[in-house]
């Protein structure tokens, strides 16, 4: 655990340091970058939407952005209303556009986007709004309702539709999706995706506008991400004038040698403990209300194409060795998509994964021997696996040299390729394994309904990073998405389990071990287990 800051004597409208595991890179957090890089833990408060995630990760409406309401009808129809004070920081005011962006990029349905998922956009018919205007009416495909509807437009889903339009030379956002004309659309992708890319230095109030209680204000390697007050903001005005974000990508080290942190929100092991000192004793949060699973997310592509390769990996990984020494406490987890926290979890967990318990060397070393021969007839030539993650990380550090010593004995090369500059896109070039959490992301994941995680089982979801392709479990993923009754969900969850099992599009391991903790003198804080983490509320965070 960092030093966190005494709080005898702090001035009460100090800046509150807050270190995440993020990693600071965009100002969008549906994009691919953004979810893999957990930059939602900074910006729920920045971005806000018509509801964001709670303490458990449950759906939470945001009364402040506007109003949500069901139409009647044969199919889920949904009327949004912003507020009429609802404003950005540069004083435009809040309209439509932003949820016809949000569709558009998020669909599937245009090309050029890059977003984290397509789950829920996907089943969305159309958005029904007129440009400039405060309200849409939201209409689902026929038999496609999605049934965690309230999460979609929510805090971090929006950027501003009116700084894209300007970017992509266009009048409208509303109208180039209306046309579909490929030239507009493209620009409009361009700048969804790589215009709200985080520069060094203080970030333009024109192009990094706020649509909650905080702006982001500057961005600095050495100094963080400060967020401040948003003045044009409608609601409760934050309670802090400041706080300062620290992530991977920023100087945690000095901000230690100066005072330390506030709040803390990170998996263990990243930082690593000062030569000659003792190992860190992290006050880890309890496994058991964990919504993220740590895998091992393996391409189906190059080194572990065949089945029989991957097969032959997963053989030689020492699960219950890895859950022992890296886990703290927690058990081996054996599901892909329900989370130690689900309610249907504890029925079907030890139901799956159980010839992947432990290592099987002599197994492990056959497999890998029936893998396809080379085009001149040569066998096949020793089974390399690299395996990367998002460093420096001690612990995972760790836990890959205990795979390789493990796969080593079964004539496999398990190879680390950890970096700091690592992305999901990676796996299956540079990377033949990611090791991350639940979602694809490296940082805190997850949510109290998983439905947008089971899309990394759904052929072509771009959160299927490995390229898992089985039509059992994308039509489970399918099913599983629109359905309400707790035992179809559990009959759905089993066929996913078992097509993910059987053709290894992951690994599970165990619930990823988190450090949340903060200073005495904070209030108003309470543990985020989802995807925002502890950064959910901060707005409503005080200095006694």
């Amino acid at each position: 655990m960092l030093p966190l800051v005494a709080g005898c004597g702090t001035d009460k409208n100090a800046p509150v340091y807050f270190r995440t595991d993020a990693r600071l890179t965009t100002y969008n957090p549906a994009g691919e970058a953004g979810n893999a890089d957990g930059v939602a833990m900074a910006f729920s408060r920045v971005l806000a939407g018509f509801s964001l995630l709670g303490p458990q990760g449950q759906v939470i409406s945001d009364r402040d952005t506007g109003t949500v309401e069901l139409v009647p009808g044969p199919v889920l129809t949904v009327k949004y209303a912003f507020s009429p004070r609802a404003v950005y920081s540069d004083g435009v005011k809040r309209t439509c556009d932003d949820l016809v962006l949000a569709w558009a990029a998020q669909s599937g349905r245009f090309r050029g986007f890059t977003p984290a998922t397509t789950a829920g956009y996907r089943d969305i018919e159309a958005v029904d709004c007129e440009p400039g205007s405060a309200t849409a009416t939201v209409r689902f495909y026929r038999g496609r309702a999605y049934r965690d509807w309230r999460a979609l437009f929510g805090a971090g889903s929006m950027v501003p539709a009116h700084i894209v339009a300007r970017d992509a030379g266009i009048g409208s956002v509303v109208e180039a999706v209306r046309a579909r004309k490929p030239a507009p659309i493209g620009a409009v992708a361009k700048s969804w995706n790589t215009g709200f890319a985080l520069p060094t230095g203080r970030l333009d109030p024109a192009r990094f506008v706020s649509s909650g209680p905080y702006r982001a204000d500057s961005f600095d390697p050495a100094g963080g991400l400060r967020l401040v007050r948003n003045e044009k903001w409608w609601g409760e005005p934050a309670a802090l004038p400041t706080i300062v974000v620290y992530g991977r990508n920023t100087d945690t080290a000095a901000r230690v040698a100066h005072g330390g942190f506030d709040v803390t929100d990170s998996a263990v092991g990243i930082v690593a403990a000062p030569a000659g000192s003792e190992p860190p004793r992290p006050r880890v949060s309890p496994a058991a209300r964990s919504l993220s699973v740590e895998q091992l997310v393996l391409a189906h592509r190059g080194a572990l194409g065949p089945a029989s390769a991957r097969q032959a990996f997963g053989a030689c990984v020492p699960r219950d060795e890895l859950a022992r020494s890296s886990g703290y406490g927690s058990q081996p987890w054996n599901l892909h998509v329900l989370t130690p926290a689900s309610d249907l979890a504890d029925t079907i967990n030890p139901q799956f994964g159980q010839r992947f318990a432990r290592p099987d060397i002599a197994w492990a070393r056959e497999l890998a021997a029936q893998r396809p021969a080379g085009p001149d007839g040569a066998p096949a030539p020793p089974l390399k696996v690299r395996v990367g993650y998002l460093g420096p990380d001690a612990r995972h550090q760790a836990m890959v040299a205990a795979i390789a010593a493990s796969c080593r004995q079964a004539g496999i090369d398990v190879v680390d390729v950890n970096s700091p500059d690592l992305t999901v896109r990676a796996l299956g070039t540079t990377a033949d394994v990611l090791l991350l959490n639940s979602g694809a992301s490296f940082a805190a994941a997850g949510a109290a309904d998983v439905v947008r995680d089971s899309y990394t089982l759904f052929a072509g979801d771009p959160l299927n990073i490995g390229d898992f392709r089985d039509p059992q479990a994308t039509d489970s993923v399918s099913r599983f998405s629109v359905t309400i009754v707790a035992g179809d969900q559990l009959a759905q969850s089993r066929a996913m389990e078992a097509a993910a099992w059987r053709d290894l599009a992951a690994i599970p391991l165990f619930a990823t071990p988190r450090e949340q903790v903060w200073s005495d003198d904070l209030t108003g804080l309470i543990a985020g287990r989802a995807r925002t983490g502890t950064g959910w509320n901060m707005d409503r965070w005080t200095r006694s």
